[in-house]
C-alpha cells in the first residue's frame, strides 16, 4: 500500500502489556503514530522513519540486568521530543548517565499520589491544580539518581524522581503510567507532549478517507479486487472505501453458511447492492456447510469445518472473476502489533480463528489492507465518514462461525432455529431498553441440554438457554453487563412466550478472564 505523508510519533515498545493504550490515547488527540518493538528501532530505523516525537514505552524487564532491553542511540540525538513511561524513564536515565535501583523500597504498584517539585514544566499544564495528584504505577525498580542537565518535577512514596524533564533536550520522563484511566489526568499529559512537539492534530478519517483513496487507485491500477464481504463493520468499510476508490473494478464475496442471525443475509445483501450498487457474489452454501458440521460436537472441529469450507467456496467464487489480481482484508492496526509483537514468540490457541488468511498464498494475489493503521473507533469514525448507515457501524461484533459457537454441542437445523428467535428477541429488549449501545456485544447461546417446565397446566421438555452480555473496549478483556432483574425478568418472559423450543432462561456473569466471550 502507498505510504500516506503524515507527521508521525513513534512508540518504542519495551513489552508492556498497555503499550497499545498509549497509541489509543494518542490517536484520541488526532496524533498519527506506530508502535514499534525496541529491536526493530536502530538507528537506520529512525533516519527513515524520521519521527516529530518519541514515545518510550513500559517494560516488564530490570534496567539493572545485564543485556536488558535499551533505545537505540540516535532517539536522544535526534533533536525531538522524548517522553520516557516506567521502563521508557530507567532506560532513558541509566542511557544518559543517572542511576536506576532495585531492592527494598523501590516498587509502587497501584494507585500512588505524586507531589509537585518545582514549576514551569509545560507537560504538567492542568496538574496539580488542586494538590498531589493520583498515578498508577507498577514498577520494581526505581530512578535513584537523575541523569545530568534532569532536574525534578514530581515525587511519590517510592520513586524520589517521578517527573524529570531536561527542558533543553525537550526529554520528559516519568515513573507512572499516564495511560491507564487509573491515571485521571494522564490524558492532559499527553496532551501537553503532542502540543508541545509541534503535532498539528490533524490526523482526522476524512483525510484519511481522501488519501487512502488515492492510495489504493496507486495499488491497483486497472486490475480487480475481491472482498470477502461478512456484513461486520470492518469487512464493510473497508468494502465501501474500495468501492468509492475503484468502483467496479472491486467485487464482494458474501458467504452464507447457515449460521447467520434472523435476516442477517437479506439485510447485507440488500444494502450493499440497492445502496452501494456493488458487484456482489451472493453464495448461498447452507446445505454444504450444514452437512458438513452434522454431527459434529467438538468445538475445535466445528471452527475447522467451517474456516476449511469458507476458503473452499470463497475460492471457487473468486475464480469466477477474470482478471482478479488483489485480495482485500480489512486488517486493523492491532492485528499488524501482534504480528510483530515485542517478544515475537507464538501464543498459547485458545481457539481457532475463522477470516481468509490462508488465500493469499494459495490464489497467487496481493493484498489491499486500507485499515490496517486504524484502531476499531477509528474504523468507526471512518464508516461514519463514508455514509454508512448507524445500523452497520454500531453493530456488536459476531463471529466469523457464527451461531454454529453459540450452540454448544451437535448443530441442527431446528436448534438454530430456535436459537435465532431467542437472540432476535433478547436484541429487541435491548435496543427498546435503550442499552444497545452501552453493550460491547451481546447474544443468546443454546445449551445442550433440555429442562423440565410446566406451561398451560402441561408438562415441557424444552432447552435452556443462556443470555451473554459484555462490556469492553477491545474484546481482550471483558466484564459482565449488570442489567436490572427486572430487564432480565422481562426478557426471560418474552423468550419463553414466544419462542417455541424454550422454557428456561439463565444470564451468564462470567468474565473474560477466566471465561471467554463466545461459548465455544
Amino acid at each position: 500500500m502507498t505510504e500516506i505523508a503524515q507527521d508521525r510519533l513513534l512508540i518504542i515498545d519495551f513489552g508492556s502489556q498497555v503499550t497499545q493504550l498509549i497509541a489509543r490515547r494518542l490517536r484520541e488527540l488526532n496524533v498519527y503514530c506506530e508502535i514499534h518493538p525496541y529491536q526493530n528501532v536502530d538507528n537506520s530505523f529512525l533516519a527513515e522513519f524520521s519521527p516529530k516525537a518519541i514515545i518510550l514505552s513500559g517494560g516488564p524487564d530490570s534496567v539493572t540486568r545485564e543485556g536488558s532491553p535499551r533505545a537505540a542511540d540516535d532517539v536522544f540525538t535526534l533533536g525531538v521530543p522524548v517522553l520516557g513511561i516506567c521502563y521508557g524513564q530507567q532506560t532513558m536515565m541509566t542511557q544518559l548517565g543517572g542511576k536506576v535501583e532495585s531492592g527494598h523500597g523501590t516498587a509502587e504498584f497501584g494507585r500512588a499520589f505524586v507531589a509537585p517539585k518545582n514549576d514551569g514544566l509545560e507537560i504538567l499544564d492542568g496538574w496539580f491544580v488542586e494538590g498531589d495528584e493520583q498515578v498508577w504505577m507498577s514498577h520494581g525498580d526505581h530512578v535513584s539518581e537523575i541523569a545530568e542537565g534532569f532536574d525534578v518535577y514530581g515525587t511519590s512514596p517510592n520513586a524520589p524522581f517521578a517527573i524529570t524533564a531536561d527542558l533543553s533536550r525537550h526529554f520528559y520522563a516519568v515513573q507512572f503510567h499516564p495511560e491507564v484511566h487509573h491515571t485521571p489526568k494522564g490524558a492532559k499529559l499527553y496532551e501537553n507532549f503532542v502540543k508541545l512537539s509541534g503535532f498539528k492534530g490533524n490526523w482526522t478519517m476524512g483525510a484519511y478517507r481522501e488519501k487512502m483513496i488515492q492510495a489504493i487507485r496507486d495499488q491497483v491500477g486497472d486490475k480487480r479486487v475481491i472482498c470477502g464481504l461478512s456484513g461486520g463493520v470492518d469487512s464493510s468499510v473497508a468494502a465501501v472505501l474500495i468501492h468509492e476508490a475503484i468502483g467496479d473494478q472491486l467485487t464482494c464475496v458474501f458467504v452464507d453458511h447457515g449460521l447467520l442471525r434472523k435476516g442477517e443475509a437479506e439485510e447485507v445483501v440488500t444494502m450493499f447492492r440497492d445502496n452501494y450498487n456493488m458487484q456482489l457474489i451472493h453464495a448461498d452454501e447452507q446445505e454444504l456447510f450444514l452437512g458438513e458440521l452434522e454431527g459434529q460436537s467438538d468445538p475445535e472441529t466445528k471452527r475447522k469445518i467451517i474456516g476449511k469450507l469458507f476458503i473452499d467456496v470463497f475460492q471457487k467464487h473468486a475464480d469466477t472473476i477474470d482478471g482478479a489480481e488483489f485480495l482485500a482484508q480489512g486488517t486493523l492496526y492491532p492485528d499488524v502489533i501482534e504480528s510483530v509483537s515485542f517478544s515475537g514468540g507464538p501464543s498459547v490457541t485458545i481457539k481457532s480463528h475463522h477470516n481468509v488468511g490462508g488465500l493469499p498464498e494459495k490464489m497467487g494475489l496481493k493484498l489491499v489492507e486500507p485499515l490496517r493503521e486504524l484502531f476499531k473507533d477509528e474504523v468507526r469514525a471512518l464508516g461514519r465518514e463514508l455514509g454508512l448507515p448507524d445500523s452497520f457501524i454500531g453493530r456488536h461484533p459476531f463471529p466469523g462461525p457464527g451461531l454454529a459457537i453459540r450452540c454448544p454441542g451437535e448443530i441442527t437445523r431446528p436448534k438454530l432455529d430456535i436459537l435465532r428467535e431467542a437472540d432476535a428477541v433478547y436484541i429487541d429488549q435491548i435496543r427498546k431498553h435503550g442499552l444497545y449501545d452501552d453493550i460491547w456485544q451481546a447474544f443468546v447461546a443454546i445449551l445442550p441440554v433440555r429442562t423440565v417446565g410446566v406451561m398451560g397446566d402441561g408438562r415441557t421438555y424444552d432447552y435452556a438457554c443462556a443470555l451473554r452480555a459484555v462490556t469492553s473496549v477491545d474484546g481482550m478483556t471483558a466484564d459482565y453487563y449488570p442489567f436490572s432483574h427486572e430487564f432480565l425478568g422481562e426478557t426471560a418472559t418474552r423468550i419463553i412466550n414466544e419462542v417455541e423450543g424454550i422454557n428456561r432462561v439463565t444470564y451468564d456473569i462470567t468474565s473474560k478472564p477466566p471465561g471467554t466471550i463466545e461459548w465455544e
